[in-house]
């Protein structure tokens, strides 16, 4: 492991918070969410996966050492499909809706929810404009618990019967890449957990990036 401090504080926040213990992943889980509910709140957090990206860039540009760069950088490649646009995340969010039965020729048109928005706002604060550790810290946070969030909304979509387990897209993926990710944004900043004021804005990133993630989902439940 790259970072295991990093790492370590992470999942003990990931588990303090009960992130997978949210009320909407139990409305996913106990059957309480039906089908057309979780369709639109999945068309509203295709706004969230398009615009994750575009902070992750941000802090590219704010790494002043060129070698420090390399792991989020290959992050965002990978966002963009290794440069393949049908494989672009964007796109495989798109390929889930309408597998799942949403009009995707309508998303471009369909109004942004406040809560999305909020939470775009957060990451874009997080990573433009505060310390460096603590928006490399929120997004971060954010990857590893999408990972465990990732496996449960798969298998419950299959479970409920809305999509047949080989033809589940998007969610697979991000299940078993975003714990790679996320140790990729905390070997960054592992180096400065030795630093008690560095360690400050690392574990503020990382309460943050919970906090944000947990509330967008309770919002969309």
């Amino acid at each position: 492991m790259r970072a295991p401090h990093t790492t370590a504080a992470a999942n003990a926040i990931i588990a303090r918070r009960n992130l997978m213990g949210n009320s909407y992943v139990i409305a996913l889980r106990d059957g309480s969410m039906d089908v057309e509910r979780f369709r639109r709140s999945q068309e509203q957090f295709f706004f969230a996966v398009t615009f994750f990206p575009r902070p992750m860039a941000a802090l590219v540009g704010r790494i002043s050492e060129p070698s420090r760069r390399l792991d989020i950088l290959r992050n965002l490649v990978e966002e963009h499909g290794n440069f393949d646009e049908s494989a672009f995340h964007h796109s495989t969010f798109r390929a889930f809706l309408g597998r799942l039965g949403c009009d995707v020729s309508a998303l471009d048109g369909l109004a942004l929810c406040p809560e999305v928005r909020a939470f775009n706002s957060v990451l874009t604060t997080a990573c433009v404009l505060d310390e460096l550790e603590v928006g490399i810290a929120c997004m971060g946070i954010i990857e590893l618990a999408f990972a465990g969030i990732s496996g449960g909304i798969g298998m419950a979509v299959v479970d409920r019967g809305w999509l047949p387990a080989e033809r589940m897209i998007h969610y697979r993926l991000h299940a078993e890449l975003d714990e790679r990710h996320a140790e990729e944004f905390f070997a960054v900043i592992e180096d400065a957990w030795d630093d008690p004021t560095r360690r400050y804005f690392i574990e503020q990133g990382l309460e943050l990036g919970a906090y944000a993630f947990d509330r967008l989902y309770r919002d969309l439940a």
